[in-house]
């Protein structure tokens, strides 16, 4: 039996506070809100298009916000049939780079949203 109890008595119940639920209620929607901003950010990332060159400029790539490769450039000039694995580098530097814009630029959005969060760390985001 706990402290202060008597046989035959229920102990007393503590009332939760409307005040503790108002402040869930106002939790969820928040987060419902951050929710859809993040779909939002998402889409418009999406339709962005980052360009990314390499090799001074012979070798271009551009990547939307889903990381998909929309276009790739290549000055002839840069084409060698005798050394192949230096237009193959300029390709990956070029495809690297642009992703790693691509990377930035989700960072920077999400860290706009989740900032007031205390530095939570989302895995994914």
């Amino acid at each position: 039996m706990g402290r202060g109890m008597k046989a035959g008595k229920a102990p007393k119940k503590k009332t939760a506070g409307g005040s503790g639920r108002k402040a869930q209620m106002q939790q969820l929607q928040q987060l419902q809100n951050m929710q859809r901003e993040m779909q939002q950010m998402e889409s418009d990332l999406a339709e962005k298009e980052i360009t990314a060159s390499s090799g001074g400029g012979v070798i271009s790539v551009t990547v939307n916000g889903k990381k998909e490769i929309k276009d790739l450039k290549i000055d002839p000039d840069v084409i060698d049939p005798e050394d192949p694995e230096t237009l193959q580098d300029l390709v990956i530097a070029a495809v690297n780079e642009a992703m790693r814009q691509v990377d930035e630029l989700q960072e920077n959005s999400y860290s706009q949203i989740t900032g007031g969060l205390g530095g939570l760390n989302i895995p994914g985001l």
